[in-house]
């Protein structure tokens, strides 16, 4: 019997849909932690396939965020799987936890966003400043209570670190986010998760929707979880 590695939501010989949780990268580190790593481990033993196994990585959750998360399991799906990515036909919605309370029910952020690589974070910049990128998000506001929000997110751009930079700006920083100034500490990563996931399946075109719960460790905010 294979072990998978994390909570496995779809997978066929194109995709591979999983439930990231929080503390793991998607990829680029060197020990085999990686979402990356271990799923491509899965695939291996589990097929019995010998060398290397093709896995598409093509978005991307911080190694802070949890949830739902696509690969891609051939080249063909990761090239369209991409291709919607930057024809915004992807739906991306998350839950946050902030600290404060937001001004509007729901609203839309648009800023600039840029890289500072001295401070190991994104900054908010002017549109005119270099390698400066457009960052839009849609949000509605769940629940308040006390100084704790819980809104949904709506990526309309997919910046680094985009929900928790034109959250923090706006001095309502995602619980446990200490690189964007939260005051409130978390049990693991950030009060980040990502929930829902629709886009067109890459071969068959029929529309695919996943949505996760938020780990356990949610459970002790004081707001109430959809």
């Amino acid at each position: 019997m294979t072990t998978q590695p994390f909570p496995i939501l779809f997978e066929d010989n194109h995709l591979l849909v999983i439930d990231k949780p929080a503390g793991i990268a998607t990829q680029g580190v060197t020990d085999g932690t990686s979402v990356f790593d271990q799923a491509s481990e899965y695939i291996r033993v589990k097929y019995q396939k010998p060398g290397k196994v093709y896995l598409g990585i093509v978005s991307r959750l911080d190694t802070v965020t949890s949830g739902v998360l696509v690969l891609a399991r051939t080249s063909k799906a990761a090239s369209r799987l991409s291709d919607m990515l930057r024809r915004r036909t992807i739906e991306k919605r998350y839950l946050a936890v902030v600290e404060g309370k937001l001004p509007d029910a729901e609203g839309t952020f648009v800023d600039f966003v840029r890289k500072d690589d001295a401070a190991h974070r994104m900054v908010v910049c002017r549109e005119s400043t270099a390698d400066a990128k457009r960052a839009e998000l849609k949000y509605r506001v769940i629940e308040s209570s006390g100084q704790q929000s819980l809104i949904e997110v709506e990526l309309i751009t997919g910046r680094k670190h985009q929900i928790r930079l034109q959250l923090a700006s706006r001095g309502m920083p995602v619980i446990g986010d200490r690189k964007y100034d939260a005051t409130l500490t978390f049990p693991l990563g950030i009060a980040l998760h990502a929930w829902q996931l629709t886009f067109e399946h890459p071969t068959r075109r029929e529309p695919m929707s996943f949505e996760c719960r938020p780990p356990k460790s949610w459970q002790r905010l004081s707001v109430q979880l959809p």
